[in-house]
């Protein structure tokens, strides 16, 4: 035995596990891969089903079809109609029975006196009552006894009330007192604690009422009092048919047409038919429950396909904002945004513009990477020299190596104040060029301006400048638009970096012409030109290439630079290539100095 124990207890989990316990760890599994599955499914639903965007668009839509609903409930023709042919159904069957009843009634012939020739007056339409003291010998023009059963069959199937009134509008006969012999009556009586109806069905019927009513008038039951109360029962003993219709306390739509009993064109009463309260708004309801159950299935389908718009929107919109927190966030590496090239609307238009801000945004972020070493790198440089000097100076025996280090010193101290006055001046040149406005201005004016400048502040110890402006069609040929004051940095660098290339006895041409759509300006030197691999590395950042015996640290590299990102700025381009001129003594083709070639875009282009 303890073996057997020792043994169960060094085994592993679940090892001596029985069948029931294995069932109870598959239970527990399956409730938690049941509720994973649950969760994910909710978390899908809440995020494409149930997002803002989705719930918006599918309140958007229908709140149209709900209004169209509305107005069609409220404003259809349909109940008007069918109140026009309820009454045009009771006139009809009105004529019917009151012509049936007629022939039934019980009259004493000879006691009815009728002159004849009243008779042959009468016109169309119009008729004759008895005379009141014919009347007065007759009990009922009209027998009871014998028009009861006619009207019960004829009034049972048409679910409507009948009622007749003699010609004194006294109550004759009423469809709901008229019963078949041997007929049992059964009737559900309330409870003994049955309660009155409750609040909110009196507050609906109040409301049904009210918003029924309108000009129609109440209905009130006048039982067997005065007939002639209805004004319908008026117009019909008078000889001609009349229809009313009422609405009564519940907001029930009653229909009452009353027609004439006529016999020989002597009215010997009136017979009110009215139609049941609920009758009309039974088939208005039925028809309006048809009319939800339309709704019912167009507003199914607008949810469906709210949903899917809203997820070929959404979801696009989901995934562009994902791709900008991860930017955000600043990945190691570059976050590449959704391309949706499938699609010409405006989210294709939108991720194409997320691209583009993005690719500008890690480019930017890499040429201020860049230029933050550069600028370390070239600070360094000075500084350590600074820092030898510095060091050495003490150490100095005679006043000739003291001054020369005074001198090393007093140049890397101006070395580094023109490298940070270059570099302030780069570092805020984008943020100065987008804060300041644009304005025209006329680009020979200002060339004219600092060539002038130029000239008369070298006073002949260095190349003359020249400007030469070829002819253009119009006054404005040669205006742009940009920042004079950027624009003038760009040429007076230009112009300084061309005449310290050039000897002395030199010229500097500056050419401006029009080519084409564009402005062209040309700065020629007559230096030694360029060399063919450092073309495109002159405008790099503290890229200098100077010649021999020229002081060492006196440019900082950034003046091209700068000058090529003023002049992007304004949306033109500058390129370096080397002149060419043919050597008359060998007939060579010979580099006669270097050239640098600025297209602008003129204002209003």
């Amino acid at each position: 035995m303890a073996i057997d124990s020792e043994r169960a207890e060094g085994a592993p989990a679940g090892a001596s596990a029985g069948p029931d316990a294995r069932s109870q760890l598959r239970r527990l599994g399956s409730k938690r891969v049941r509720r994973r599955v649950l969760g994910r499914i909710r978390r899908l639903i809440s995020t494409y089903v149930l997002s803002s965007l989705t719930k918006r668009i599918i309140a958007i839509n229908l709140v149209g079809l709900v209004a169209l609903l509305s107005g069609i409930l409220y404003l259809n023709q349909f109940r008007a109609g069918l109140i026009d042919a309820r009454v045009q159904s009771l006139l009809t069957q009105g004529e019917i029975i009151a012509g049936a009843i007629a022939a039934s009634a019980t009259v004493d012939t000879g006691a009815i006196t009728v002159d004849p020739e009243r008779l042959l007056q009468l016109q169309a339409g119009e008729s004759i009552t008895p005379r009141s003291e014919d009347l007065d010998s007759l009990d009922f023009p009209i027998n009871p006894e014998r028009v009861g059963p006619v009207l019960r069959r004829l009034i049972s199937p048409t679910k409507t009330r009948a009622r007749i009134y003699d010609p004194d509008g006294i109550l004759l006969l009423d469809s709901r007192h008229l019963y078949s012999s041997a007929q049992i009556l059964r009737y559900n009586l309330p409870a003994p604690d049955a309660e009155e109806e409750s609040l909110p069905m009196q507050v609906w019927q109040s409301i049904k009422l009210w918003l029924r009513r309108g000009d129609l008038p109440v209905y009130q039951e006048i039982g067997s009092g005065d007939g002639r109360a209805y004004p319908e029962v008026e117009t019909a003993l008078a000889g001609s048919p009349a229809s009313v219709v009422r609405v009564s306390s519940r907001g029930e739509l009653i229909v009452s047409v009353a027609v004439p009993i006529q016999r020989f064109r002597a009215v010997l009463g009136t017979l009110l038919l009215s139609t049941q309260g609920g009758d009309i708004d039974a088939i208005v309801q039925a028809e309006r429950l048809a009319i939800l159950r339309v709704f019912l299935v167009a507003a199914t389908v607008t949810i469906l396909l709210s949903i899917l718009l809203a997820g070929t929107i959404a979801g696009p919109v989901r995934r562009l904002a994902a791709a900008a927190e991860r930017v955000r966030m600043g990945s190691t590496s570059r976050t590449e945004i959704p391309e949706f090239d499938d699609r010409q609307d405006e989210i294709g238009h939108l991720a194409q513009a997320f691209r583009d801000m993005t690719h500008a945004l890690y480019n930017k972020i890499e040429a201020i990477e860049q230029f933050a070493a550069d600028v370390a790198h070239e600070l360094k440089n000075p500084l350590t020299s600074l820092r030898s000097a510095v060091e050495t100076l003490p150490l100095a025996k005679t006043e000739n190596a003291r001054e020369r280090l005074l001198e090393v010193i007093q140049h890397d101290v101006r070395r580094l104040d023109r490298l940070i006055t270059d570099i302030s001046d780069a570092s805020r040149l984008d943020a100065e060029l987008a804060r300041s406005q644009a304005e025209p201005f006329d680009l020979v004016d200002l060339l004219r301006n600092i060539v002038d400048a130029a000239n008369e502040r070298s006073g002949g110890e260095s190349a003359e400048v020249l400007l030469t402006v070829a002819d253009a069609n119009g006054d404005k040929a040669y205006r742009v638009a940009g920042h004079d004051t950027r624009l003038s940095q760009v040429f007076a660098n230009l112009l300084d970096n061309a005449r310290s290339f050039s000897p002395k006895d030199a010229t500097v041409r500056i050419g401006v012409a029009r080519d084409g759509k564009r402005i062209r300006i040309l700065v020629d030197d007559d230096g030694p030109g360029i060399r063919a691999e450092d073309t495109n590395r002159i405008f790099e950042r503290f890229y200098t290439d100077r010649p021999d015996g020229e002081g060492f640290g006196n440019n900082s590299g950034l003046g091209l630079s700068i000058s090529r990102q003023i002049i992007e700025a304004h949306g033109g381009r500058i390129t370096a290539e080397n002149r060419q001129e043919i050597n008359k003594a060998t007939g060579k083709s010979e580099t006669a100095g270097a050239r640098f070639v600025i297209m602008l875009p003129p204002a209003g282009a």
